[in-house]
């Protein structure tokens, strides 16, 4: 799009000057929320035309609600006494049937009694009436009133109730546009350059010709705008900076009726632009300024996870997950729904998450004393005997209890005494089975010894061979996808060794022992007990680590 506008004052010359003569361009392409009417902004490139035979032209390009209130409330107090009207209005349009609004730049779908902002063309159309036969209004729009909005409102142009010697033309936004231009020419006949396109229609006043610029008017060439002085171009850079400080709407339109030809004006617009169309933008400026690191980001949304609010992932980008996350938390404590945070509610979420942590790592000691009371009830009546059906009652109801590597232990003392003195072919046929170490084997050396030394065993290793997985490739893969280096595996069984799990050597191996300890500490805090980590496992053991340590 052309946007060119005149900041000089027009002297006219010729045998004609067109006193008092006003046009209005309103155009609305990029919307923030609706589809973009594409060409919509060329209305623009008619202003530099009509001023130049005279009129006094007032434009609004990708105009919010209030810059178009502002442009036709001027628009309507110089009507008084002009002799000629011409106003082009492009862009979206919407309608309930009996009237037409054009919606401004920050229009969200429109409804029936929500259509703030909106411009009414049965109210443009009333202030034209005052110069009947001389008053033209030009309407682009790309599509007709069939996308419905609600039972009440659909998009378009509606059924026009036009006063008596008006001209509406109505086309596609490029189509305006190019009418706009064309009869910015003196002499040019609005009635035949419908006749002439078949994309243009008229309604309302149809005479067979209407002339608004007089064929013996001639256009002002606009004198060649000097190079602003070093003194000027400070004065307007001032002035954007000062706009750039206050960063508000209302600085940039002041801005830009200062210097509409500035060096600026594009930035001022698309400035403008985003302030009245993005939601909580002012929120966003805030959290940006407290340049919150990664790690920083990694914390919120460990607490945001501690606290159910789940961030779909612990990465520190805030995405899509992490926003939704804040904003249900803002909403339960009563704040403001940005999705932003502020320093206050960082350190509010904070302290809700080490006071949560503290909750349960308190509740997880309890089901821990509790597992342990059991624990060693359950040994004392079982294992604690010393005999080869207690001890496998210990272990097949506490596989990862206190006393597990005991009870191992004493069962291999008690099958190398029966092995010993077992007799030969017994030993011999038990060894084989144990060679082979499949449920056949076992099977058939219970077939062939069923009083055998080693019965109970072969039973237990069946059973051992059936019982499922302690840990499925799903739980292998999510612990994968963590990425878990070498210095956070050390600090993970380091914790465990803390809780008194008992994880082994702290080197970040993860054996069998470590393995253990993490079921132990899965099962304590009600979690999924694989032995693997999975997201929640790692937030919880750095809570408790964070909690441990005294974080505040």
């Amino acid at each position: 799009m052309r946007r060119v506008l005149l900041s000089t004052a027009i002297a006219l010359w010729g045998s004609t000057i067109l006193a008092d003569d006003q046009a209005l361009l309103l155009g609305v392409e990029r919307y923030a929320n609706l589809d973009r009417v594409n060409g919509a902004a060329d209305l623009a490139d008619a202003e530099s035309g009509l001023k130049a035979v005279g009129f006094d032209v007032k434009t609004q390009i990708n105009g919010a609600g209030a810059d178009m209130s502002r442009r036709l409330t001027a628009f309507v107090g110089d009507l008084g006494g002009a002799e000629r009207v011409i106003v082009g209005m492009s862009g979206a349009f919407v309608t309930d049937g009996g009237r037409t609004w054009l919606l401004p730049v920050d229009a969200t779908d429109p409804i029936l009694f929500g259509l703030v902002g909106a411009v009414s063309l049965e109210s443009v159309m009333r202030t034209m009436a005052a110069t009947p036969g001389q008053s033209l209004l030009v309407l682009g729009a790309d599509r007709s009133a069939n996308d419905r909005y609600g039972p009440y409102m659909r998009d378009g142009i509606g059924t026009l109730d036009i006063p008596n010697g008006l001209t509406v033309i109505t086309a596609t936004a490029d189509g305006a546009a190019e009418l706009l231009q064309d009869l910015a020419e003196p002499g040019a006949d609005v009635m035949a350059l419908v006749r002439a396109n078949s994309r243009l229609s008229a309604q309302g006043f149809v005479p067979d010709s209407l002339v608004l610029v007089p064929e013996d008017v001639t256009p002002v060439v606009a004198p060649a705008v000097p190079e602003p002085t070093e003194n000027e171009r400070a004065a307007e850079t001032a002035l954007w900076e000062g706009a750039q400080a206050l960063d508000t709407a209302d600085a940039y339109r002041n801005y830009l009726r200062r210097y509409p030809n500035g060096i600026y004006v594009e930035q001022a617009d698309a400035l403008i632009l985003e302030i009245t169309t993005q939601p909580n933008r002012a929120e966003r400026l805030a959290e940006d300024a407290l340049d919150l690191s990664r790690d920083a980001r990694r914390d919120i949304q460990r607490d945001l996870a501690l606290l159910n609010f789940d961030p779909r992932g612990i990465d520190g980008i805030f995405g899509p997950g992490s926003r939704a996350a804040v904003t249900n938390w803002q909403q339960e404590n009563g704040f403001s729904q940005t999705s932003y945070l502020t320093l206050e509610q960082i350190n509010q979420l904070d302290a809700q998450a080490a006071r949560r942590a503290a909750e349960l790592e308190a509740e997880a000691e309890r089901a821990r004393a509790e597992k342990e009371q059991l624990d060693r009830a359950f040994w004392a009546e079982t294992g604690a005997q010393g005999d080869e059906p207690g001890l496998r009652a210990y272990l097949a109801r506490f596989p990862d209890g206190s006393f597990a590597s005991q009870a191992t232990e004493q069962l291999s003392v008690i099958e190398e005494g029966k092995r010993q003195a077992a007799a030969a072919e017994d030993k011999t046929a038990w060894d084989n089975a144990t060679e082979a170490n499949t449920e056949a084997s076992y099977r058939t050396y219970l077939q062939v010894f069923p009083a055998g030394a080693f019965v109970a065993e072969a039973e237990a290793r069946i059973a051992a061979l059936n019982a499922p997985a302690p840990a499925n490739d799903a739980a292998i893969a999510a612990e994968d996808a963590l990425g878990l280096d070498g210095i956070t595996l050390r600090l993970i069984e380091a914790r465990l060794s803390q809780l008194g799990l008992e994880p082994g050597k702290v080197d970040g191996g993860l054996d069998e022992d470590s393995r253990r300890a993490i079921r132990n500490f899965q099962e304590d805090r009600d979690l999924s007990v694989t032995g693997y980590i999975d997201e929640q496992t790692i937030v919880r053991l750095l809570a408790d680590g964070f909690q441990a340590l005294g974080r505040n």
